[in-house]
């Protein structure tokens, strides 16, 4: 059984928050190239990490739909002011949504056998295999690419 944590804190080395479906714990955090097991859900730990990173996850969302007009799944930004921004694969209630760092990710690439699986690789070398497609998670990045413009005041909503 691994070690399960009550609570866990984002930061520069996140790669991605999994959603679990384990009695014992509901995330599961990749960490650099560690596996951890958080009993929060991701909803739960990008809004703490909003609150650490200086407003609320509401907040932040609202803000983002004003400056980018996007109004769906939302890319969130954790600190901006270290470059960390989360988007989720599905809406943020969603069951199976999952929380990609965009920092971390290095490319994302086509299931080689179905159309509606891609691969993420980190940074690091990583590789995470989600039921998304490669559009659907190019549009994720490309909209956590506005947020982060949004916010250094280089675009205006669309």
């Amino acid at each position: 059984m691994p070690t399960i944590l009550p609570n866990y804190e984002i930061n520069d080395q996140t790669l991605a928050l999994k959603p679990s479906f384990h009695h014992k714990y509901s995330t599961i955090v990749l960490e650099g190239d560690q596996k951890l097991f958080i009993k929060q859900t991701p909803l739960q730990l990008i809004q703490q990490a909003a609150l650490k990173g200086g407003s609320d996850y509401n907040g932040r969302r609202k803000s983002l739909i004003y400056l980018t007009g996007i109004k769906k799944k939302i890319p969130i930004p954790l600190y901006p002011q270290k470059n960390i921004y989360a988007f989720p694969t599905h809406s943020p209630n969603h069951i199976n949504c999952h929380w990609i760092f965009f920092h971390q990710v290095e490319s994302i690439q086509k299931h080689p056998t179905s159309t509606y699986s891609a691969k993420i690789i980190f940074k690091n070398g990583q590789e995470l295999l989600l039921e998304e497609s490669l559009y659907l998670l190019e549009k994720q990045m490309y909209r956590t690419w506005l947020c982060v413009k949004a916010l250094e005041g280089e675009v205006v909503k669309s």
